[in-house]
């Protein structure tokens, strides 16, 4: 028979890694069970495997970073390769020949050197707010974007829904921009 204590901690273990590793929920048995309290449940079991759980609950506590990419089926912002618009100010489609694992999906890149640049600094290259249409978060919410719909400001990539709404963002980019830092990455749970 499993242990009822263990079984409690274990539980709690999971759901509290669900919600440090930045998974959003309105679920009230998850947000109730914070990391800091599944350590105690474990320690008061006794039990190795309880508290080997609430270690590792607490490690991915502290090693997860709020941020989200836009992605669709694990790649990010539709493939479109994010060095190339700097390298090439244009759009340029990726390959899954040149990939990158970061932030949780696969980067896309159209040669071995894009993909080795990105990998390097990573922040350098990938779009602001994770390569959710920058106009939405300056509004407060995420929306999807077209790798077309794009410009470079100070150095950095912002990506649009669309040219209808990139044409909308471009009315007042330093306002939008202050607008969307203010709501980034809090958006992501909205």
């Amino acid at each position: 028979m499993v242990n009822a204590k263990f079984a409690i901690a274990l539980v709690s273990a999971v759901l509290g890694a669900v919600v440090t590793v930045g998974c959003t929920t309105n679920s009230p048995t998850a947000s109730e069970t914070p990391a800091t309290e599944t350590a105690e449940t474990a320690e008061a079991t006794g039990t190795p495997e309880a508290s080997e759980t609430a270690e590792a609950t607490e490690a991915s506590s502290e090693s997860a970073e709020p941020y989200e990419v836009f992605a669709e089926d694990g790649i990010a912002i539709r493939g479109a390769d994010p060095v190339a618009y700097f390298t090439e100010a244009a759009y340029v489609q990726g390959s899954s020949d040149f990939t990158h694992e970061w932030m949780g999906a696969t980067w896309q890149f159209a040669s071995a050197e894009n993909r080795d640049l990105f990998a390097e600094n990573p922040e350098q290259y990938a779009p602001e707010y994770g390569g959710f249409c920058a106009w939405a978060v300056s509004q407060g919410y995420t929306a999807e974007i077209d790798p077309t719909a794009w410009k470079i400001v100070d150095g950095s990539l912002y990506l649009n829904f669309d040219a209808r709404i990139q044409e909308r963002w471009a009315q007042d980019i330093p306002g939008n921009i202050a607008k969307a830092d203010t709501n980034w990455p809090g958006v992501l749970s909205n």
